[in-house]
């Protein structure tokens, strides 16, 4: 693939008109709806333009840009639909990317905020004991307090709980974006992830 290809099949974050995330598009379609007036581009100060603004904007050298006749159009990489409203509905996966989101990286436990790769997930009731993989089940920890803790419940072990665990009751990001190493100009509206590992849903 030569890399004007590569850039024109590149990802490019969708807003609803609401600056919210809802999809993920090619820069191919993207600029087709800014074409056709449907979608405007946002910059990092968060302006958006339509399509003969933004390519009247000159192009930095380390900038993406594609070829057009007499010159170049910056690649944009987060566009905003003008008359789409609507945020699509999605179940709140139950897997390790959305409790360590809903615990905050935070062992819940000891209260020790550590990343990824050092936290584990704790059944609070043991599955010896009747204990389910469930939102209601189910905490971050790290690994010196899931050692201590071993298969018992947290009143066995002489341990507390930070906050009972619940279902979070906020929308999880979009799993295009997650799987993929975002754009900096994606930032302010998502964060990103590699997904692979922790967008598995979790076995009852």
């Amino acid at each position: 693939m030569s890399a004007a290809a590569g850039v024109i099949n590149s990802k490019v974050l969708v807003l609803n008109r609401n600056f919210l995330p809802v999809h993920v598009t090619s820069v191919r379609r993207a600029f087709s709806l800014l074409y056709q007036g449907i979608a405007k581009a946002v910059d990092a100060e968060y302006r958006t333009f339509d399509f003969q603004s933004w390519s009247e904007l000159s192009v930095a050298v380390r900038e993406e840009s594609v070829g057009l006749v007499g010159g170049a159009i910056r690649v944009p990489r987060v566009i905003l639909l003008m008359t789409y409203d609507r945020v699509p509905r999605r179940r709140i996966r139950f897997n390790r990317f959305n409790v360590y989101a809903r615990d905050r990286n935070t062992c819940q436990y000891c209260g020790s905020r550590l990343g990824r790769p050092d936290l584990t997930l704790d059944h609070v009731v043991p599955r010896s004991q009747g204990g389910h993989s469930s939102w209601e089940n189910i905490v971050c920890c790290c690994q010196p307090c899931n050692r201590r803790k071993g298969g018992r419940t947290p009143r066995q072990a002489g341990m507390k709980l930070r906050r009972p665990p619940r279902r979070p009751d906020w929308t999880p990001f979009l799993l295009d974006a997650l799987s993929m190493r975002g754009h900096r100009d994606w930032l302010p509206f998502l964060s990103t992830v590699d997904a692979a590992y922790w967008n598995n849903e979790l076995e009852p």
